[in-house]
């Protein structure tokens, strides 16, 4: 238009120039600009629209879409490029905006110029321009901090070569995804929350959709009560108990001091008010609709393996969990999902609500879906380790003392799957589940039938493996760096141990007096004892594994060394959350603590550790490492099988809650990096 403009001003001086000369020539004629000054100026206007795309490095920009709430995100480089290319970016799944980021031809689109030119302006300031009064100013920028606070990191699955039957296949297990995800927002009180931010504060309402609520998750925010994805105070309770009662900050205490605790307390059920009572009410009538299209979701991800000689077990399976969102009987579905292993099914899926830490009180099982493809990987352990299920049994059995008596187990040693997608209480803010055994609950899991699996495919890309090696030489000495060079082995063992320790010995479901370990310990306290005793199992087992001729003495230590940053990882995230038990993180101080006691493990703050940089490091003395793991295991076993709650607390106050552990050095060691946040692509054509 400029250009059009300043055509048209110098045509009409010529016309003023001829009239004053008085001269008798034809009047001069406006004409239009020619075709190919038209085309001109056409192209400086598109041009002008079009960013320079090396104003955000790889990291920037990531971060950037997130804050932003786009779905795209750029690949890891061996050599970072200086500006973004078209072959550098895939699309994210479980995101709520689509952006068409590319044309037939490859090329970018004006949309995301658009969108580059907003992650420019969202990166230099938070709040691009808009003026905000100052509580509103701290709490975004705060919510900024928190996303960033995420090292996004992808995992990416290409179907695009598959037959059309498997593209379907994955296609219908994605919007099983999409199904799950709506569900478990409806638990988790995050449906409630998108209501209530407004549609064009895309970083709070990117940070509840990412956190599954309002309030952050991020070690280093998670405390700071001004940030939040909802401006003001006003609380968002989860979707399982009435709000009323939730209003009392020690209402799970409340409910299971009632004397109806034990039918409120039911896993598959949520508790509404029946005029002055409450009541529990089956999952499938108080989430009916969005149970039923999972139901849906199923049921067409079934009929896609129609005629799949290869595939009977999976879409026997597909069913009856279709039936199980519409009738809340779980078992017929765990009969199904416990036939099939990584012989009789490429695929892994669990589709149904398990895991009660997501609530505050952690009794309600919440939903979530696992996909993911068999590693073949795994067939070796198996053949090694399932000779000596009965074995490991009866040693934990001896050590658990009485009255807990061995008895005879037949579970499943891990499948190794490798992640397509987490939907749903699967997909965390930080970090991912890295070993699983269910089912939880019901004859399946009493009976030792469940299923163990560990994911093979997760913190093994790039951006982990590097960010690993970063934060490992903060705190190790350069000896003992040397131990967790290898990434993969020794924290894939200890996996496998941990969740086959989850079938050994006093579980969730023993009782002690004819109560089970939620009505003695309390819901949080019996998810940290039954952790503890799992993670326990994958250090007690080592050096029964090395004298077995399964492992070797040096798999042996480099799995130690493993566990102690594993420790730190978690140690890191904080002891609570929320007011909250995090019991990852407790267990691993109380291991970390019993380890240094025993001279396991020594802090020297005069020691340099490998970066060089940093003054005083941990120790490793892998001669005591296994009288160490002796004691830890004896404790913890012994506590689950006598029910000795007093006994847990004793080592919970000593430990995640002494002075013992540096506890400064390795929170501000390890949060040097941001946490690892995964997001998922998966390309179907």
């Amino acid at each position: 238009m400029r250009k059009i403009s300043k055509i048209a001003f110098i045509l009409a001086g010529m016309l003023v120039l001829s009239t004053s000369a008085c001269k008798k020539e034809e009047p001069v004629k406006e004409e239009a600009p020619a075709a190919n000054e038209a085309e001109k100026t056409a192209e400086e206007t598109a041009k002008a629209a079009i960013p320079a795309l090396d104003q955000l490095d790889r990291t920037s920009f990531n971060h950037a879409a997130m804050r932003l709430n786009l779905p795209i995100f750029w690949v890891y480089e061996e050599t970072p490029s200086k500006e973004v290319r078209p072959e550098l970016l895939t699309t994210l799944n479980f995101f709520p905006t689509e952006l068409v980021w590319k044309d037939e031809n490859g090329k970018f689109t004006q949309d995301f110029y658009d969108a580059y030119q907003k992650m420019v302006d969202i990166m230099k300031d938070p709040l691009r321009g808009a003026e905000v009064g100052e509580a509103e100013k701290t709490r975004l920028t705060k919510v900024a901090d928190e996303l960033d606070q995420g090292a996004v990191t992808l995992v990416a699955t290409d179907f695009s070569k598959s037959s059309d039957d498997e593209k379907k296949f994955v296609e219908a297990m994605l919007k099983a995804g999409k199904a799950i995800d709506n569900l478990y927002a409806k638990q988790t009180g995050l449906d409630k929350a998108l209501e209530k931010i407004p549609a064009d504060d895309v970083m709070s309402r990117s940070m509840a959709r990412r956190n599954w609520g309002i309030l952050p998750q991020s070690p280093k925010v998670k405390d700071d009560k001004a940030c939040r994805a909802l401006a003001g105070d006003e609380k968002i309770y989860v979707g399982v108990y009435p709000e009323e009662l939730q209003k009392d900050d020690n209402f799970c205490e409340a409910l299971q001091a009632r004397p109806d605790a034990e039918a409120l307390s039911t896993p598959f059920t949520a508790i509404i008010k029946d005029g002055e009572n409450l009541k529990a009410v089956p999952y499938n009538e108080y989430f009916k609709a969005d149970m039923a299209a999972v139901s849906a979701a199923l049921k067409e991800a079934a009929a896609t393996l129609s005629g799949n000689e290869k595939e009977m077990a999976l879409q026997k399976y597909l069913t009856a969990a279709s039936e199980s969102f519409l009738s809340n009987d779980w078992e017929p579905a765990n009969e199904a999902w416990a036939a099939m292993n990584s012989t009789n099914s490429a695929w892994y899926v669990r589709v149904a609500p398990d895991e009660v830490y997501w609530e505050p009180c952690a009794l309600k099982a919440g939903f979530h879906l696992t996909f993911a493809r068999i590693n073949p990987d795994a067939l070796a352990w198996q053949e090694k380790l399932t000779p000596l299920q009965q074995e490991m049994e009866d040693k934990l059995a001896k050590v658990a003392g009485k009255p807990y008596k061995s008895h005879k187990v037949s579970f499943h040693l891990p499948d190794f799957i490798d992640i397509v997608i987490n939907s749903g209480d699967d997909r965390d803010a930080f970090g991912a589940t890295i070993g699983q055994s269910l089912p939880n609950w019901g004859p399946v899991a009493n009976e030792g039938r469940g299923r163990t699996v560990a994911m093979s495919n997760l913190y093994t890309d790039p951006d982990s493996l590097r960010d690993r090696r970063t934060l490992a030489s903060s705190l190790f000495t350069e000896k003992d760096l040397e131990l967790l060079k290898d990434s993969t082995g020794p924290g894939l063992l200890s996996t496998i141990l941990h969740e086959a320790t989850h079938n050994l010995g006093p579980a969730h479901e023993y009782k002690v007096n004819g109560k089970v370990d939620d009505a003695i310990f309390g819901g949080g306290l019996a998810t940290l004892a039954e952790e503890f005793k799992a993670q326990s199992g994958s250090l007690w087992f080592l050096p029964y594994l090395v004298e077995k001729g399964v492992i070797t003495q040096e798999m042996s230590d480099k799995s130690y060394a493993d566990a102690v940053y594993w420790s730190f990882g978690h140690i890191a995230r904080g002891m609570t959350s929320n007011g909250r038990i995090q019991p990852y993180s407790q267990l691993a101080a109380i291991q970390l603590g019993m380890m240094m006691e025993d001279g396991a493990v020594e802090y020297n703050p005069e020691v340099l550790a490998a970066n060089g940089k940093d003054k005083g490091a941990f120790i490793l003395h892998l001669d005591k490492m296994a009288a160490a793991s002796d004691r830890i295991m004896k404790s913890i076993a012994q506590i689950k099988a006598k029910g000795d709650k007093a006994g847990l607390e004793k080592l919970q106050k000593q430990h995640a809650f002494g002075t013992a552990i540096p506890f400064d050095v390795i929170q501000e060691r390890m949060l040097r990096l941001p946490k690892t946040s995964f997001v998922y692509s998966v390309k179907t054509n």
